[in-house]
């Protein structure tokens, strides 16, 4: 029996919207928009102005990521009475470190039809930009704005063998930069910035390059960053890890290094700064005495 696409009741659309250039826009995504009953949008302000663009006239709700779980619970029982609904992001596709996945999986368990109707994404359109030998990579989104998330995504990163692809905002883009230029200033990466839009940009460098860059050059626009795969912890390295830190110490002495030669090679092992070993190795005993 062949599938067709005509309007059927109790179905959420998953709708990928433009990062930028409106041209972007798919003729079948300003369809499914004027069609459905409802749309759920991250943000109505800035959704309407897509809207008004394409005149599409259709009631929006606000599905964002503070009222995720009510507002999915909601939404699922409008699905389950029959509504349709298309549920969209800021730009790019829903889901993809942006809002969605709390409805779809609400939908999943509900039994509600889910359709995707594809769209820009900032990630794929950076790997293509790059040039970089793409073919296997991984995707962290956002590092995170704790100290404690932004460690462990660092260290995700210096321990990766396959590129790894991450968005960052212009006003943390360089104390990010700098965390990895301690880790892995060599690591070659490409940054994209404000793709599709008037200012895009693509630079490719080693991560000790794209900090100095803007170091000296504030950042503006969203970015993409990929940083290229490292050659990944040996067994030795890796069973150094899983162990105490006195012992990762003692490893490196053992060999000659001095203490401080030694806590450079623990940091990079373990995937942090320096600092945090020496905190770690100094600071702390001296508060427990």
């Amino acid at each position: 029996m062949r599938m067709t696409e005509e309007r059927t009741r109790g179905v959420l659309y998953i709708v990928g919207t433009p990062i930028g250039n409106l041209e972007d826009m798919s003729f079948r995504a300003v369809r499914i928009l004027k069609s459905v009953d409802l749309i759920a949008a991250e943000d109505t302000r800035n959704t309407i102005k897509l809207l008004n663009h394409f005149e599409i006239h259709t009631k929006m709700v606000s599905y964002h990521k503070y009222n995720e779980k009510a507002a999915a619970a909601e939404l699922v029982d409008r699905l389950q009475g029959g509504a349709t609904i298309a549920q969209v992001s800021d730009a790019g596709m829903p889901a993809i470190s942006d809002p969605g996945q709390v409805l779809i999986a609400a939908c999943h368990a509900a039994g509600v039809p889910v359709r995707v109707v594809p769209g820009p994404t900032a990630a794929l359109s950076a790997v293509a930009l790059s040039g970089m030998d793409c073919r296997h990579f991984v995707f962290i989104g956002f590092l995170g704005k704790q100290n404690r998330d932004l460690r462990a995504g660092l260290e995700a990163i210096a321990a990766s063998a396959m590129p790894v692809v991450l968005y960052e905002s212009p006003h943390r883009l360089c104390k990010t930069l700098a965390k990895m230029a301690a880790l892995f200033p060599d690591r070659v990466m490409s940054i994209s910035r404000e793709i599709t839009k008037q200012y895009e940009e693509t630079l490719q460098g080693t991560v000790a390059d794209m900090c100095d860059h803007f170091a000296a050059h504030p950042p503006k626009g969203e970015f993409v960053l990929i940083v290229g795969g490292g050659d990944g912890p040996t067994d030795e390295t890796a069973a150094l890890n899983d162990g105490s830190l006195a012992a990762h110490m003692a490893h490196y002495q053992s060999q000659g290094m001095s203490e401080k030669q030694a806590m450079k090679a623990v940091a990079r092992d373990r995937g942090v700064s320096k600092r945090e070993i020496y905190g770690q190795i100094k600071i702390a005993p001296e508060k427990e005495e």
